[in-house]
């Protein structure tokens, strides 16, 4: 990788790492902290939501300072990719693509994803503690584990926790009334 590379893939990782540091902060330390966090994730039918407040918040800020170190960069690139599922299927994906439509589209969760996984593809580069330990170089191998890593952990966390409320069926107009 030439040292334009490291420094754009340097960019993009600090860039996505200040996203998901600021998104965990926020989750857990202001607005409605980790009560207000896991009221609207109960409300998405993650249950229980203080689990999905708690494990969303250290993911995120997790994920964050290790992609912002460049340090075991697949693995924070599929918790970031992860909690991007989890985000696309339980609130954005029935939104339609634009993030300004009602209830918010899945355009700014669906870049954040890709960028996590090809981020985990590319590993952290020249100007990363990965390089500084001679460790993940980055390669197909490591795209394959960031993809697997956060599409199966999304997925599992989905398939074990996410209980949606059922809309109610539309009821048959009586006849004659």
């Amino acid at each position: 990788m030439s040292e334009v590379d490291s420094f754009c893939v340097l960019m993009l990782r600090l860039t996505l790492a200040a996203v998901f540091l600021a998104h965990g902060y926020n989750h857990a330390f202001r607005g409605g902290r980790i009560a207000g966090t896991a009221a609207w994730f109960e409300s998405l039918g993650m249950r229980p939501g203080r689990l999905h407040a708690w494990a969303a918040s250290i993911t995120e800020l997790g994920a964050g300072a290790l992609l912002a170190l460049g340090l075991a960069t697949p693995l924070a690139a599929g918790a970031i990719l992860g909690v991007m599922v989890v985000a696309l299927i339980t609130n954005h994906l029935g939104n339609g693509f634009f993030i300004f439509r009602p209830g918010e589209g899945y355009e700014y969760v669906l870049v954040l994803g890709l960028v996590a996984l090809a981020l985990g593809g590319l590993g952290g580069g020249r100007f990363s503690v990965d390089r500084a330990l001679d460790i993940l170089g980055g390669g197909w191998w490591q795209l394959a584990a960031t993809a697997a890593l956060g599409l199966g952990g999304g997925a599992g966390q989905l398939l074990v926790f996410w209980r949606p409320q059922r809309r109610p069926a539309p009821t048959e107009a009586v006849i004659g009334s």
